[in-house]
């Protein structure tokens, strides 16, 4: 991995993000975003407020674009840019990837365009309202940004949906069909109708994110985009390139069971998969970024599922839910979520899980509640376990010497 982009409530770009997370800083507060909040039951979300489109992006294409879209040719931008590979894919782009998915890509779009037809009796929506909806705009954007001409699409999978863009990317590159691959998700669904939606569900929360906790009553959805660049290591090698970390292994299952309610065999056997296809043991895993997303059933459900893979060394592993800090960013959210497991490797230093005061029982494992903590990090792994059972895991490593 030569490259990382982020865009979340916490902070624009790496560095903000992760001084962020170390001081156990919440980005989650009241909706700004739409004037309508009287009816909603939870006025929280996780909104990012240090982008502007036209100043930050400014590719007329893309700040016509919806905000998803957005959002991920920011944190393309940042991740293309350390990466160095730029001057590169502009001579040839036909052996690198762009796999970027959404959860539910222009979503907010939408709503503009039946608000503007059924309420507005407008009869003619956006001429780009088509466009700006695609789950896969996203990726082509980026794509059209970067000369990228080699397998360009988006990936579904809920808040699985950028670890899946990523999984992709890693096993293209390990069969040799490309050299190098852009890879992740993005969010932007922060509007009126899908905060109704969440709320018909009874898993939002509003009062606050509290993963692992015994007062957590359930999520809080926000935006943002986490990118990586990944490159075969000769490739990498041979042009210079700063490597930041080697993906390890990549592992993926579903629960086949309900859509709402998790299994701990789905998540345990992504876990499995992805140490085995990094030659590892569960004691070398030294921090779990949990997918903790303070719903009842998952915190549980994960904690379990740690415990049935990693045995005694459950409660040597640090764990902690930086959603606690940053939201549920969906399809969003898994990227960014990697980028804090390998600045934890970098500076060797565990993130909290803030608002974590009284632990549920049943969550009885390391949490790192409330204050980060120094800690010699090899190994990272990242959880992803999305609504519909689909889970993937992903183990990060340092960079080869």
């Amino acid at each position: 991995m030569t490259g990382q982009g982020v865009v979340s409530p916490v902070g624009t770009k790496v560095d903000k993000f992760w001084a962020a997370l170390k001081n156990g800083d919440s980005g989650l507060g009241p909706i700004t975003f739409y004037e309508v909040t009287d009816d909603l039951r939870c006025k929280i979300a996780g909104e990012v407020h240090d982008f502007d489109v036209q100043k930050d992006v400014g590719n007329i294409d893309v700040v016509r674009a919806d905000r998803f879209s957005q959002l991920a040719t920011k944190a393309a931008m940042e991740a293309v840019e350390q990466s160095g590979i730029k001057d590169l894919l502009a001579k040839d782009g036909s052996r690198t990837a762009c796999i970027i998915g959404s959860g539910s890509g222009g979503l907010t779009t939408l709503e503009t365009g039946y608000r503007d037809l059924y309420r507005d009796k407008i009869m003619r929506t956006n001429p780009l309202t088509l466009l700006r909806t695609l789950g896969s705009s996203a990726a082509a954007h980026v794509s059209m940004m970067y000369n990228i001409t080699g397998p360009t699409f988006g990936v579904v999978s809920a808040c699985a949906t950028g670890s899946h863009a990523m999984g992709l990317v890693y096993q293209m590159i390990k069969y040799g069909q490309i050299d190098a691959g852009i890879a992740g998700g993005s969010e932007a669904s922060l509007n009126w109708g899908a905060q109704r939606s969440w709320e018909a569900l009874f898993v939002l929360s509003n009062t606050g994110c509290f993963p692992f906790s015994k007062k957590r009553n359930g999520t809080i959805l926000s935006e943002g985009s986490g990118i990586m660049v990944l490159e075969e290591y000769e490739h990498a090698k041979a042009r210079g390139a700063n490597i930041l970390a080697e993906i390890m292994g990549f592992g993926m299952t579903a629960d086949a069971g309900d859509m709402v309610h998790p299994k701990v065999e789905g998540a345990a056997g992504a876990m499995q998969i992805a140490l085995d296809d990094a030659g590892l043991k569960a004691e070398q895993i030294d921090y779990i970024n949990a997918h903790g997303t303070a719903t009842k059933t998952n915190d549980v459900t994960e904690t379990n599922a740690i415990k049935s893979v990693f045995g005694d060394a459950a409660y040597d592993v640090s764990i902690s839910s930086t959603k606690s800090m940053h939201g549920h960013m969906l399809g969003g959210g898994s990227l960014v979520e990697g980028a804090a497991c390998i600045k934890a490797m970098h500076d060797n230093f565990i993130p909290p899980t803030i608002n974590l005061n009284d632990p549920d029982p049943d969550c009885d494992l390391d949490y790192t509640p409330n204050e980060g903590r120094e800690r010699e990090v090899t190994y990272t792994m990242n959880n992803s376990l999305a609504f519909g059972g689909l889970n993937t895991v992903a183990i990060f490593g340092p960079a080869p010497k």
